[in-house]
């Protein structure tokens, strides 16, 4: 197919047609736009000045009841990711599809599949997701697939032209404008859509040549209420070097362990960026994507759960590519946690009408998932420094802060805290299979640091640049490279 024949660069009344803000447009308070509302804002600053006010006439007190606060949120946290382990351990709660039933196919019942690949400044990666996507075990007369580039990403269009593409590929040329986003991409992609069901995957992935089938059958078997999939995410340079390894531990975590922890529980899933698999008819009535978040994924996937829909977790992986150096790594997780902070607030615009739509429950889980992820990782270095201000020596001020019970819990926080960390990554890798980067697990504390400052840039962030996207740099990785 020629660039030139369906991809012409989308018009301004193109870009009206298919409203990528239509999320922000229709239900503005569903949208990270602003990231507070005046009713947060006056909260905020109330909640401020009665602490800055309190602290003026009883600073021990106040700094006491805060940290007996914190404590009991990592005590929480904790147990509370022990629960997930175990339940994922337990109840096996992913849809397994066998090859018996993808044999059971016909070309002539396989629905048509969408697939969006959003890409900025990927001429390099085109050529190997082009490859992985001619690998997908599926009709090409029933692929519709959308190349979503952006209209001043002048290298990845030459790179588009210069590949011979089949008759299923579409390339879409996204017009400029602000914020420039993903998932602003993908709403503009999710507007042409043709597909029964959609999937999106990244400039690196390589999903599983069966993943489309299995996604198929997935859905055929599940209640009328599961409009999305999610597929495992792991990668194929996961012995690269320790970034990659230590990556690789947390990864396994999530996705092996965490959220099908999660799926047990019918709990909301945040979504991971890629290898979502979705009803595109539901999808659109959940009006996409939210253009101004920059976690998108996570963003979704409690909209899905507030409409009274579920997600799945589905037994396939997507291989992608780890970050291989520290400062593309550091952009991926402020990123991340930015877009974890703007999701948090803006689904506590009004926390009675969460708690209405998606029950007690799932609301707690909604706070120790996503509020837990980036909580944690802003406290981890204050609580550090406090350890270390307490081993060097026991000032008057410490033993003030940690009486009683509060030291027992604030050291069973620091152990036992730091040592479920540690045995849920190891654990990931050994169900995963990754016998030898278990031992990687149980040297993580540097990668702890990274967690932390890239948590605080992202929260930095959010105050002067909240729509701004880090972009993570891909083809670092070679195939003849030692160590994978």
């Amino acid at each position: 197919m020629s660039i030139d024949s369906e991809s012409q660069p989308i018009t301004e009344s193109a870009m009206l047609e298919t409203d990528p803000f239509r999320l922000c447009r229709e239900v503005p308070d569903e949208c990270a736009e602003r990231t507070l509302t005046l009713l947060q804002k006056v909260l905020l600053i109330g909640a401020i000045v009665f602490l800055v006010e309190a602290a003026v006439f009883f600073p021990m007190s106040v700094l006491l009841w805060l940290n007996v606060a914190f404590t009991l949120f990592y005590v929480a946290v904790s147990v509370y990711r022990v629960l997930l382990i175990d339940l994922s351990l337990v109840h096996h709660a992913e849809i397994r599809v066998s090859q018996e039933e993808i044999a059971a196919l016909t070309d002539e019942e396989l629905p048509e599949y969408t697939i969006l690949v959003p890409l900025y400044h990927e001429g390099e990666s085109l050529p190997n997701l082009v490859k992985a996507l001619e690998a997908l075990d599926y009709p090409k007369a029933k692929l519709d697939v959308q190349l979503l580039l952006e209209e001043d990403d002048a290298e990845t269009i030459e790179a588009a032209k210069a590949l011979q593409l089949g008759a299923h590929y579409r390339v879409v040329i996204v017009s400029h404008s602000l914020p420039k986003t993903k998932p602003k991409a993908c709403n503009v992609g999710l507007g042409f859509a043709r597909g029964q069901y959609l999937v999106i995957y990244d400039a690196e992935d390589r999903p599983e040549p069966d993943q489309l089938k299995k996604a198929v059958v997935g859905f055929k078997s599940v209640e009328a209420n599961v409009i999305c999939l999610q597929a495992k995410l792991n990668f194929y340079n996961q012995r690269q070097n320790w970034v990659t390894r230590w990556f690789t531990a947390e990864y396994s975590m999530w996705f092996d362990l965490s959220l099908p922890g999660l799926g047990s529980m019918r709990a909301p899933i945040p979504l991971g960026g890629t290898s979502n698999h979705f009803i595109t008819e539901k999808l659109r009535e959940l009006r996409g994507w939210d253009a101004h978040n920059v976690a998108e994924d996570c963003d979704l996937g409690i909209r899905i759960a507030r409409r009274g829909f579920r997600t799945r977790m589905l037994d396939t992986t997507t291989w992608e590519e780890a970050c291989s150096q520290w400062r593309y790594w550091l952009k991926q997780r402020s990123r991340w946690v930015k877009g974890y902070i703007q999701t948090f607030l803006v689904h506590n615009r009004r926390p009675l009408r969460l708690t209405r739509e998606i029950g007690w429950r799932n609301t707690v889980n909604f706070y120790l998932t996503v509020g837990g992820v980036f909580v944690g990782f802003l406290l981890n270095p204050i609580y550090w420094a406090l350890a270390i201000l307490w081993f060097v020596g026991k000032s008057e001020l410490l033993t003030q802060l940690f009486p009683g019970t509060v030291f027992f819990l604030a050291a069973t926080c620091l152990f036992l805290g730091n040592f479920v960390f540690v045995y849920t990554c190891a654990l990931g890798c050994a169900r995963r299979g990754l016998w030898d980067l278990v031992k990687y697990a149980l040297l993580m504390p540097p990668y702890w640091f990274m967690l932390s400052l890239g948590a605080w840039k992202g929260f930095l962030q959010l105050l002067f640049r909240p729509h701004y996207w880090e972009k993570t740099k891909h083809a670092l990785f070679k195939e003849d490279q030692k160590g994978n």
